[in-house]
């Protein structure tokens, strides 16, 4: 009877908290997919002037023209253009690239993997630097310590990635000789970029860490964990870190979405064959279809980290299932 009562209370739990959670979420999730999709179709349609003068040059014939508009679909009506390319999507059909004439999914799964692994080197960059940081300025408020500590994050948000790549590489590359300069060959070629990648994103958490830890310190359980007699080592890092860390955990999965997108100037600046860097060579090649797959796969991997972070984040949080369940 116990276990067919736990069994109906479990059932009740997820149908009247957990569902509309996911169903809010995913609902909202649709919605900015369906929108990220239409801009990205928009895209060559937006370009100045027609999209095929613009790719082949002005001195392309008449017949090579009007080839890569009817190949492009491009003398389809607009609508007709657009259910087109939604067909073509939902079977991970991105098209043809203009330049090397391969399948353009084949082309992203190339690169896909060396900008996966540098925005994930830059997010073990930024835990590493922001926890210690952000403790640190939280124990010792309104010290020395902690107008230091903030003082750095200051300045890693304010100098932009396109300003610190130039400086890392002149400093640790040209005059100490310790890194590559550029490419992508072991793993010294990835820490300069992943040190560009995750300076700011150290900045935003180390704060993050800060204020959710001073918040935490003003509990009375951790004024009942002091009167117990333990250290402060153990009540920081045992009690304190481990309460304070659902806020940081939800800014991670946010920033990561966001270093997938911050890649396109670090890859360019350090010439690291990601996706950021494709998204450069197309540019600069006028392979428009390849611009289209890569800002899409980028829109949509964005979403997709913020949708499963905000999911994670109100499974953990009973305020948030409970807002979702009003």
């Amino acid at each position: 009877m116990d276990n067919g009562g736990n069994t109906h209370n479990a059932e009740n739990y997820f149908q009247d908290r957990i569902l509309p959670l996911l169903i809010s979420r995913l609902a909202s999730a649709v919605v900015v997919i369906f929108g990220v999709l239409v801009l990205v179709f928009l895209l060559i349609h937006l370009v100045p002037g027609d999209p095929v003068e613009v790719m082949l040059g002005e001195s392309a014939q008449a017949a090579d023209r009007e080839a890569l508009r009817q190949s492009l679909g491009l003398d389809q009506p607009l609508l007709s253009q657009f259910m087109t390319y939604l067909g073509n999507i939902v079977q991970f059909d991105f098209g043809t690239s203009l330049h090397s004439k391969r399948p353009i999914l084949d082309i992203l799964l190339e690169r896909l993997p060396a900008t996966l692994e540098l925005a994930l080197a830059a997010l073990l960059v930024a835990i590493l630097v922001a926890f210690p940081l952000g403790v640190m300025a939280a124990v010792k408020k309104d010290s020395a310590w902690d107008h230091g500590a903030m003082a750095v994050s200051l300045l890693g948000v304010s100098v932009p990635n396109f300003l610190m790549g130039p400086i890392l590489i002149l400093v640790f590359a040209v005059w100490l000789g310790w890194f590559p300069v550029s490419g992508r060959d072991g793993l010294g070629s990835l820490v300069l970029p992943a040190i560009t990648l995750g300076t700011a994103m150290a900045s935003i958490l180390s704060r993050m860490v800060r204020a959710t830890l001073l918040e935490v310190l003003g509990e009375d359980y951790i004024r009942t964990a002091r009167a117990k007699g333990l250290g402060p080592r153990a009540v920081i890092w045992r009690h304190a870190l481990r309460n304070a860390l659902l806020p940081v955990i939800t800014l991670l999965g946010l920033q990561l979405g966001a270093l997938l997108a911050g890649a396109v100037i670090t890859e360019a600046v350090f010439s690291w064959p990601g996706i950021g860097q494709l998204v450069i060579e197309a540019i600069q090649r006028r392979d428009y279809p390849v611009v289209q797959a890569c800002v899409l796969l980028i829109s949509l991997t964005y979403v997709l980290v913020n949708t499963l972070t905000d999911v994670a984040y109100g499974w953990f949080d009973p305020r948030i299932r409970t807002g979702a369940s009003a």
